[in-house]
């Protein structure tokens, strides 16, 4: 690729769907990860693997037992690519959308049990005034959701977000607020008066992001506060998964407190210490700026902007 006309030889023989499978690479943890994501064998992902290799003149991933990381070619190359699979996967939505009214798809990814009625108006507005517009939800971790955006295969995102990304927008739709909570088989559940010592060397479960260096960091500090056993009794990516295993007295959990009143009122679930002060996570919306939005993406993003600059963050903050 370094020879004199190295790049107009790459743009006329490089096959686009090499570069389809080096984004699906890029994001696993191993060809074999990648293999069953794209539907196809292992052979045929080294192979793939190997021909972008050749077309590029780079080593683009290190491969050794124990280890599957991409190298700094990787990384550049893995950059572009999305870029170029997001506006080759948009392509024919914006080809049909040139002669539609507007109608169009909009592709949302959501992290697990987002709980915001502004969000809801929206959505319920948007729906009155383009009956004809469709609209998808996928609920995702909030870092697929984000790659999701990057790549342009989601129109928006609504998710935690800890390390930003300067190629995406962000705005604060709405800030929630946590509490701790054990289930009815669970020592503690209905005890009155108890302190936050109480808690220390209970069995606890938690989001996969409740760490020290990741969204949910305020909420592993009231965790190591309260002195729960620092080994997981079990962790998921799914708020209802955790509010499953909460209320199977599995162990004590942190949950949003507007998200889970009704199980509280109803018995399934007991708050514990502290009730002060309990710690704030801000839920984002995201969306790419580059992305080519057709006129139902556009409009729906339009609408949540607006309404969220419209409302006052006292009027978006929950529990």
């Amino acid at each position: 690729m370094d020879e004199p006309g190295g790049a107009e030889r790459l743009t006329r023989e490089l096959d686009w769907n090499l570069l389809r499978s080096f984004v699906v690479l890029a994001q696993s943890r191993s060809i074999t990860d990648a293999a069953e994501r794209l539907r196809l064998t292992q052979p045929s992902v080294s192979t793939a693997l190997k021909r972008l290799e050749e077309r590029v003149g780079k080593k683009l991933v290190d491969r050794a037992p124990g280890r599957f990381a991409l190298t700094p070619a990787g990384e550049v190359l893995y950059r572009e690519a999305v870029e170029i699979h997001g506006a080759i996967y948009r392509l024919s939505t914006l080809m049909r959308d040139m002669t539609d009214e507007v109608t169009g798809h909009v592709r949302l990814a959501l992290a697990s049990h987002v709980v915001c009625p502004l969000f809801d108006r929206v959505l319920a507005e948007f729906h009155a005034d383009h009956p004809r517009a469709t609209l998808s939800i996928s609920v995702q971790r909030s870092v697929a959701a984000l790659a999701s955006v990057a790549a342009r295969s989601a129109s928006m995102a609504v998710c935690l977000v800890h390390r930003r990304d300067p190629k995406l927008e962000y705005l604060r739709l709405y800030r929630e607020h946590f509490g701790l909570f054990c289930g009815p088989p669970h020592p503690l559940f209905g005890h009155e008066g108890l302190t936050q010592a109480d808690l220390a060397g209970h069995a606890a479960v938690s989001f996969e992001t409740d760490r020290l260096h990741d969204a949910l960091r305020p909420v592993t500090m009231l965790r190591a506060q309260s002195e729960l056993n620092e080994h997981f009794a079990g962790t998921s990516s799914h708020l209802e998964e955790v509010r499953r295993m909460v209320v199977a007295g599995m162990g004590i959990g942190p949950l949003p407190l507007h998200v889970v009143a009704r199980d509280v009122a109803e018995g399934l679930l007991w708050r514990l210490p502290p009730h002060d002060a309990p710690p704030a996570i801000d839920v984002h919306l995201v969306w790419n700026p580059k992305a080519a939005l057709n006129r139902a993406e556009q409009s729906f993003l339009d609408r949540l902007r607006a309404r969220i600059a419209a409302t006052p963050i006292e009027a978006r903050t929950y529990g």
